[in-house]
């Protein structure tokens, strides 16, 4: 079953994005391929963070969050937030950014974005977390091609998906 469900998953080739988020003056952000639309009234968006990764620690204390919708000319934004990890680095350090709601970063360069609010979160105890949220504003300027998985898979992840935080938090 593993093999067809991982080929059924290859085959979708989803589009990729930035999750950034800010608690008590900390920033996170991080590349993530697993967000959509969960409903259409209310307005719902769902993505899904790896527990592994900075940026997950950083939400579950966070109200706020943006979702940076990446085109297939931002592989270095794509490899900048999935190589790198915020336990080391400060992954906004050399970028430009704006400051958005409670201090969420909004990376300029990326202007297919929403900022979002947490409506609630799902720990069913997988290696990533639910994050529902609901749409505050949406910016785009206007059609694009998305980057795509089949895109960045060369790319070395700052964690893999079955490392834990220590101590752990979840």
């Amino acid at each position: 079953m593993t093999d067809a469900f991982d080929s059924l998953m290859a085959s979708l080739d989803g589009p990729m994005a930035v999750v950034t988020t800010a608690v008590a003056g900390e920033r996170a952000g991080c590349l993530v391929g697993f967000h959509a639309q969960s409903a259409i009234e209310p307005e719902r968006y769902c993505l899904w963070l790896s527990k592994a990764n900075h940026t997950y620690r950083v939400a579950l204390r966070s109200t706020h969050l943006a979702v940076h919708f990446l085109t297939e000319d931002d592989l270095d934004v794509a490899e900048h937030f999935g190589t790198l990890t915020g336990e080391d680095v400060d992954k906004f350090a050399d970028i430009d950014v704006l400051d958005g709601v409670d201090g969420v970063p909004l990376l300029e360069r990326c202007p297919h974005r929403m900022v979002l609010t947490r409506v609630a979160l799902l720990d069913e105890g997988g290696d990533h977390v639910c994050v529902t949220t609901e749409c505050l504003e949406a910016t785009t300027s206007g059609g694009f091609t998305p980057l795509r998985l089949s895109q960045v898979q060369h790319l070395t992840p700052g964690h893999e998906a079955d490392e834990r935080a220590d101590p752990p938090t979840g």
